[in-house]
């Protein structure tokens, strides 16, 4: 039996998969290389995948659900993580990008999986479902997303709850809290701070830098995503760091581990943007066990140390 990961070459994703096979298990990813970044840093991503024995890939788009019938009878656990990210790019015209990535590949993903005995569907969902509502952010608060991104999100978080209802799917959905570490995407805002400290270069931050955010580490991220498929668990999880800092102060924690000041630049405030997050993950704590092991500090310097070495800085 195999663990089906779809968007197996992303940030998140090559690094579940990784995890998977390390722990002895068959994978098998899919992912279509969509061009929301470059695709080299995809291809990366999975390089060292592609040696292991264990793991099959396939470049498929999701919404041709035509191979997923072979697949889903040897799966038992799906982790669903294909998606269009970014919240400032999901207005206007491009929100039928996050339409179709978003809501109507995991509509056809959920169909296809229906009808097979999968033990566990994970589905990876986002904090920006809740938009600005009290802290801590609890699962039984009432969402109300202020992008078009935290809306296809929660739109999908519906279409999951619909599934395990009407065709008894066991389906777990993780809200993870902002992830970073190494093999972040280069347009979230650690990888982008880094990378312009490093270079003598300015920071754009949106808004007037008080905002906070719960930051997530990205193998915190993948231990509670797996420890949600093993466990009975199911509805809705918190996967988030637990702990909250305002994005001047984050910079500042980089400004000190890397040893340079930053040049900052703020600019109005985005629309979509929210104000502050902060997970509440006492019931991923009790039903399966979840502890962040990494503090924002740790993480930092994990990501300084990776994007020292793959680029070169001035």
């Amino acid at each position: 039996m195999y663990s089906l990961v779809t968007g197996c070459a992303g940030f998140i994703g090559s690094h579940l998969t990784r995890a998977l096979i390390e722990s002895g298990e068959d994978v098998i990813g899919i992912d279509c290389f969509t061009d929301y970044y470059d695709r080299k840093i995809k291809e990366n991503n999975i390089a060292d995948l592609l040696k292991s024995e264990r793991f099959t890939f396939l470049k498929e788009d999701l919404i041709n659900t035509g191979i997923l019938t072979g697949i889903l009878s040897k799966t038992k656990w799906v982790f669903h993580l294909a998606a269009q990210p970014g919240v400032r790019a999901s207005w206007g015209k491009n929100y039928e990008i996050y339409v179709k990535n978003n809501i109507l590949v995991t509509q056809r993903l959920l169909e296809a999986a229906k009808d097979f005995p999968i033990k566990k569907f994970v589905f990876a969902s986002s904090s920006s479902v809740y938009g600005d509502c009290e802290l801590p952010m609890k699962e039984d608060a009432k969402a109300s997303p202020v992008s078009p991104y935290g809306i296809s999100k929660f739109t999908c978080e519906h279409l999951c709850k619909l599934y395990a209802v009407n065709y008894g799917m066991h389906i777990v959905m993780l809200r993870y809290f902002t992830v970073f570490g190494p093999g972040q995407r280069p347009d979230m805002a650690f990888n982008r701070f880094i990378r312009a400290i490093l270079n003598d270069q300015e920071i754009t931050i949106y808004g007037n830098g008080k905002q906070t955010r719960d930051f997530t580490y990205v193998a915190d991220i993948v231990r509670g995503t797996i420890q949600a498929a093993k466990s009975q668990g199911e509805g809705i999880f918190n996967i988030g760091g637990g702990s909250e800092i305002a994005l001047i102060d984050a910079v500042k924690l980089l400004e000190a581990i890397i040893g340079r000041k930053a040049r900052l630049k703020f600019m109005e405030k985005e629309k979509g943007d929210m104000k502050d997050t902060l997970a509440d993950i006492k019931r991923a704590k009790k039903i399966f066990k979840y502890k962040p092991e990494y503090n924002l500090i740790k993480g930092l310097e994990e990501e300084v140390r990776w994007l020292s070495k793959i680029e070169k800085f001035k």
